[in-house]
């Protein structure tokens, strides 16, 4: 049997801000996780996404170092439509989050915009044109 795609892991600074960044993005993630030092939240389609300290990591990995730079991680999330791109990420940057790049129209056909996590990850929202 060959392995089976489960999971995609984020090594974070601060996960309050980083669990409360996606659940504006709509990931049920149990009230109280933040206390916690791993988190997961089970995506549609069984995949998980998971979250651990730093410090977590360290306690096995004593040589951990985060990653630096663009393209550590990648995360996309599709929307309703294109206002909705818009809309969440406008409501994002309210929040305080940075923009890395404004919504567009992409000569792919969808609306795109993408939102750094407070860890600098790129997590892209994006939604075909009507």
């Amino acid at each position: 049997m060959a392995p089976t795609f489960a999971a995609i892991g984020l090594a974070v600074a601060d996960l309050e801000k980083s669990l409360a960044f996606y659940r504006r993005l709509g990931l049920d993630i149990p009230a109280g996780a933040e206390n916690a030092p791993h988190v997961e939240a089970t995506l549609p389609g069984g995949v998980k996404l998971m979250w651990d300290t730093h410090e977590t990591i360290r306690s096995f990995d004593p040589g951990f170092s985060p990653a630096t730079g663009a393209g550590r991680v990648g995360l996309a999330f599709a929307c309703a439509g294109p206002a909705e791109v818009d809309r969440t990420h406008a409501a994002l940057v309210e929040a305080g989050h940075a923009s890395h790049l404004e919504p567009w129209d992409a000569p792919w056909g969808q609306r795109y915009a993408v939102v750094l996590d407070p860890d600098g990850n790129g997590v892209d929202l994006f939604a075909p044109l009507t």
